[in-house]
């Protein structure tokens, strides 16, 4: 077997969790490609080492004097590699750092050093090839990531590099410039390893043991997930469930490739499956359930709008003008409602207005606020009959006034709008509904 484990920046935060992750690779062969994130929070009040790199360059950014900053940095690395006994120094990798800081090469550059120089030491501490993402991790000239060219880059490499260490979350231009994937995207990275090596196993090694089926902020100990599809994880991940990067799917769903959410601190949890598809019944008719707050909807009314065509384009014109995206939109005969972000409708909502009247020349109009919207995903809704019926019945028991609901044609997930002060009582209701009383 070939596997691909990637650690996460609170695996990796001091020389205690490296010598935890050594122990890990070192306990199965297999375990042959390593991506690093930089190092994370020692504590809950330390600063991420990503987050000091941000505030180290736009020191030098403003022309200030950025020295005391780097060499907190700097300590930071030290203490790990002294931590570790190695015999290793990245003084010159910091005089680079200081001149290309100097230099102003970007917000990008300053951020990738986090892993850069976490990889070079974990390379340095497991015996591995060090292996430069900016090498084989391409982005074309308008900053779009390159899948193909970089999976043939990584395959090229990689055949010929038995172990390799390879940092996450950057690559570079087509010019060699620096250029990242958004926080987080040292996941996308382990993803591309594993599509270029065609492993067997993607390993995500991070300090929670999984996914678990509802926020543990507003469950207390909520159940964790065994298995879960690459297609429920979309949907969870879009409406804020966040563990894996929700891009870190795409390239090792074109191999068939398993990925395996593990802790760190507990090695021997068996953790989260995420997988294309499963024979496995699911232990629930529900998967998990998500939400995101701060949503205002649009309600448009017109008599016979079902018959008038193009309605519904005219009105979406509105918005699309206005540059603003789209959640949902529920629709029955006579009207149609716009799910859209408040932050980023609020400042335009008037233009839309006008633009709608002008365009689709509703009968009615109206805005409402302060909403929240949860998912309900689960595979097994497919096979279970009454699902919806059982949700609006767990919803009316605890006071829940449900504003919207919208079930996809997949019948995998079910879309609930509420009002933003019902959202926890409503995650809680569903919950008890589907997990904790198992109807």
């Amino acid at each position: 077997m070939k596997k691909v484990v990637k650690f996460g920046g609170s695996s990796l935060a001091s020389a205690e969790q490296f010598e935890k992750v050594g122990n890990i690779i070192k306990a199965d062969p297999d375990r042959v490609y390593v991506v690093p994130s930089a190092p994370g929070k020692r504590n809950s009040k330390d600063t991420k080492v990503t987050d000091m790199l941000y505030a180290c360059y736009a020191l030098a950014e403003e022309g200030k004097d950025f020295s005391k900053a780097l060499e907190d940095i700097k300590a930071r690395y030290d203490e790990i590699i002294n931590g570790l006994n190695l015999k290793l120094s990245l003084k010159d990798e910091f005089k680079t750092i200081e001149k290309n800081f100097k230099a102003k090469a970007g917000k990008d550059y300053a951020a990738s050093r986090g892993e850069y120089l976490n990889g070079i030491i974990m390379a340095n501490y497991l015996g591995y090839e060090f292996v430069d993402s900016a090498t084989v991790v391409a982005f074309d000239k308008n900053g779009n990531f390159d899948a193909e060219k970089t999976n043939k880059l990584m395959s090229k490499k990689l055949e010929k590099t038995p172990k390799a260490v390879i940092p996450g979350f950057f690559g570079a231009y087509p010019d060699g410039l620096i250029k990242t994937f958004s926080r987080g995207g040292s996941d996308i990275t382990g993803s591309i390893v594993s599509r270029a090596v065609r492993a067997d196993v993607y390993e995500n090694w991070t300090d929670v043991s999984g996914f678990l089926i509802a926020d543990p902020r507003i469950i207390m100990m909520p159940e964790q997930i065994d298995t879960i599809t690459y297609t429920e994880l979309r949907e969870l991940a879009y409406m804020g469930a966040s563990v894996l990067h929700e891009d870190a799917i795409f390239p090792v769903r074109k191999e068939g490739i398993p990925i395996n959410i593990r802790n760190t601190n507990m090695p021997e949890d068996p953790g989260t499956w995420i997988v294309e598809s499963t024979a496995k019944k699911a232990k629930y008719t529900i998967t998990g359930i998500a939400g995101k707050k701060g949503f205002c909807c649009v309600n448009i009314l017109k008599d016979q709008m079902n018959s008038e065509v193009g309605f519904v384009r005219k009105v979406l014109q509105a918005f699309e003008d206005q540059n603003i995206s789209i959640e949902h939109v529920p629709s029955g005969i006579d009207t149609m409602t716009v799910f859209v972000s408040q932050d980023e409708f609020i400042e335009k909502e008037q233009s839309v207005v006008s633009e709608i009247h002008r365009f689709a020349k509703p009968d009615l109009l109206e805005i409402e606020s302060d909403l929240a919207l949860i998912a309900v995903v689960g595979r097994g809704m497919k096979s279970t009959r009454g699902t919806a019926g059982r949700i609006f019945s767990a919803l009316a028991h605890a006071n829940v006034n449900v504003r919207m609901i919208d079930q996809g044609s997949s019948e995998l997930n079910i879309i609930i709008g509420v009002e933003t002060r019902d959202f926890e009582k409503a995650i809680k209701a569903i919950y008890d509904i589907f997990v904790s009383t198992q109807l």
